[in-house]
């Protein structure tokens, strides 16, 4: 499956003002719904992510199509890499852990922040790193 990577550089976008929302306002439940649009990044894909319907439905629309595709397993582990600090994050403001849900929230702010400002995606790079890490299997 391959992915427009405008609209991942777009849902970055609207994470990083969500998760600077949750840090001015300590709101897990607003965190907790980042987490859910993770979640469903990971699930179901990136192009059927509520950031990723509207980017298809308001913004793709008036751009048009992407010179290039990407392949969408990099970001589509980022989210998971993000979803898995949003649910700490919650964790840490629900159990009065102020400073675990502050510090998870920045972790997750700085990677969409990096993607959204400069199209770096962090996630995207452990990914690979990963990857290249990772002993191949034997085809017999």
């Amino acid at each position: 499956m391959q992915v427009d990577p405008r609209g991942q550089r777009f849902g970055a976008v609207i994470t990083t003002l969500v998760l600077i929302i949750v840090l001015v306002t300590s709101s897990s439940m607003l965190l907790a719904a980042q987490a859910v649009v993770f979640v469903v990044g990971v699930v179901f894909g990136l192009r059927d992510a509520p950031y990723g319907l509207i980017y298809k439905a308001l913004v793709r629309p008036r751009i048009g199509p992407p010179k290039e595709l990407e392949p969408e397993a990099p970001p589509r582990f980022a989210q998971g890499v993000g979803a898995a600090f949003a649910l700490t994050g919650v964790a840490g403001y629900v159990l009065k852990v102020p400073a675990l849900g502050m510090t998870a929230t920045v972790f997750a702010l700085v990677a969409a922040f990096l993607n959204a400002a400069f199209g770096f995606c962090l996630g995207c790079e452990v990914y690979l790193l990963i990857r290249r890490l990772a002993p191949t299997r034997a085809t017999s």
